[in-house]
């Protein structure tokens, strides 16, 4: 919608809507609020507020306006823009002139405070090169000096007065008004399409979420890889850990046994075997609780909430008593092997003996003869004796051999077992695991998706909007500035 216009403005923006209306007519009209007042506006310190008060007295019957008296969607009839002629223009004075003079053609450049500034025409000069390199359309624009508060001396602005007067008496002001609204609206709908068909915020989304979804998968993969690596690395080290530790602890106990037997005596051996199961029985449980400890250690640093089953019946070393009830021929044997040494003993005694008392006292002969006997039998009872306990020995330090090679085999069995049942229970823990986590990222990566799969089909859409929409919009612009007698606009629709 327009504001209101004189009768001459009112028809020469009718024309100008009809113009752009023959080219496009769906093209929608400026949003604007055209103003019957001058816009004096420029940088800080420029001495805008000065010049508008001049401007006032100068030429009472127009009305002179800041820019704070404008409101939203206001437009002026005629710009004046205000620098200071203390050094040139700058990028950011370029900027604020563009903003000023967005739906306005009508523009008069002013150098101001020229009385305190003998080089102004220089900065003149240099402003208009200026704001031409800028824009092409500042080029027609008329620039004047001005004091409108001179520190001695009259204002000095005839010269303004003049020209403001002139470019408000043009009749063809309105038209060109009415002209650069409509190139402001084509050139910013140009752009906003263009922008929406490109869709550079679009595509940085696009590329965050491609790089999320990798991201994700990779995540996953890597992270289902290293848990697997970390649990067989961890099963077979507990593995290798308690074979270790339980052929320690049947060494330990074999040489435990096998010196207890060496120094057993006659009434201790029939204890013997029931203190070596015990102790068997306690490496079994030994064994058995260091399984469960280092199978837990397992499940924790493998991070699976899995409590690996305790045994509850321990098993038993199956292992036949010790032969030690004498067999009749090894007891016939050493009976003989002892007789025949107390014998022998009895010989060498009673020749001794039968020596001396031949010299001394032949009444000493049946005495002798009796000590000798005596003491034959004594040494062959303890040699029988002694030989039967070393065999006893012998036989105990076999069968803990035997004993402890059981018990070898039963708690590296108990350990390989334990460790069997905990790798069976982890594995299905952790595919379970790895269901749940890839069934987690699946949902995600289908949001992903879905979200791709819309801005695929709003860039479809805009760049479809572009090619049906654009062609009409550059048409409308190329007249328009055409009319203004002002360069085509380019091919990325930027600002002239």
């Amino acid at each position: 919608m327009t504001g209101p216009e004189t009768p001459a403005g009112d028809e020469s923006a009718a024309r100008v809507d009809e113009l752009v209306a023959s080219i496009g007519p769906r093209l929608d009209s400026p949003v604007i609020n055209r103003r019957d007042v001058v816009l004096v506006t420029g940088p800080w310190m420029a001495g805008v507020t000065g010049l508008v008060g001049a401007l006032r007295e100068r030429l009472p019957q127009h009305k002179f306006i800041e820019s704070i008296e404008l409101g939203p969607g206001d437009a002026p009839t005629a710009v004046v823009f205000v620098v200071s002629a203390t050094a040139a223009m700058t990028e950011s004075d370029c900027a604020l002139l563009d903003a000023a003079v967005e739906h306005t053609d009508v523009l008069v450049g002013v150098v101001s405070k020229i009385d305190v500034h003998r080089s102004w025409r220089d900065v003149l000069a240099t402003n208009v090169q200026t704001v031409a390199a800028h824009a092409p359309r500042y080029g027609r624009a008329p620039w004047v000096g001005a004091a409108a508060v001179p520190d001695l001396g009259e204002p000095i602005m005839d010269e303004l007065a003049q020209t403001v007067s002139a470019q408000l008496a043009d009749p063809d002001g309105a038209r060109r008004n009415r002209l650069r609204a409509w190139d402001s609206r084509l050139r910013t709908v140009a752009q906003r399409i263009d922008r929406d068909a490109e869709g550079a915020g679009r595509q940085a989304r696009v590329d965050a979420l491609r790089e999320e979804r990798s991201a994700a998968l990779r995540q996953r993969r890597q992270e289902k890889s290293e848990r697997t690596i970390t649990l067989r690395g961890q099963i077979q080290q507990a593995r290798v850990q308690l074979t270790y530790f339980a052929r320690n602890r049947c060494s330990s106990i074999r040489s435990e046994l096998q010196e207890d037997a060496a120094g057993l005596s006659r009434r201790d051996m029939a204890g013997f075997e029931a203190r070596a199961r015990d102790r068997t029985a306690e490496v079994v449980a030994e064994v058995s609780d260091a399984t469960t400890a280092q199978l837990a250690d397992v499940a924790q640093v493998v991070g699976l909430p899995v409590a690996v089953p305790g045994v509850v019946n321990l098993p038993t070393v199956d292992a036949p008593p010790p032969p030690l009830k004498s067999r009749r021929q090894e007891t016939w044997l050493i009976t003989l092997l002892g007789a025949g040494f107390g014998l022998g003993v009895v010989l060498t005694l009673s020749r001794l003996l039968a020596g001396l008392a031949h010299r001394l006292n032949p009444g000493l002969l049946i005495a002798g003869a009796v000590v000798c006997v005596l003491v034959g039998l004594g040494v062959a009872f303890a040699v029988t004796n002694i030989r039967g306990l070393l065999r006893d020995r012998a036989l105990l330090d076999r069968w803990v051999g035997d004993l402890t090679s059981s018990l070898q085999s039963v708690v590296e069995e108990l350990a390989a077992t334990r460790v069997l049942v905990a790798d069976s229970l982890l594995s299905t823990e952790l595919t379970a695991h790895d269901e749940a986590e890839t069934a987690q990222v699946g949902d995600r990566v289908s949001v992903i998706d879905s979200e791709l799969r819309e801005h695929a089909i709003a860039t479809a859409r805009a760049a479809s909007v572009r090619d049906r929409e654009l062609p009409t919009v550059r048409a409308a612009l190329d007249a328009v500035r055409a009319e203004l007698g002002e360069p085509d606009l380019p091919e990325n629709g930027a600002v002239q």
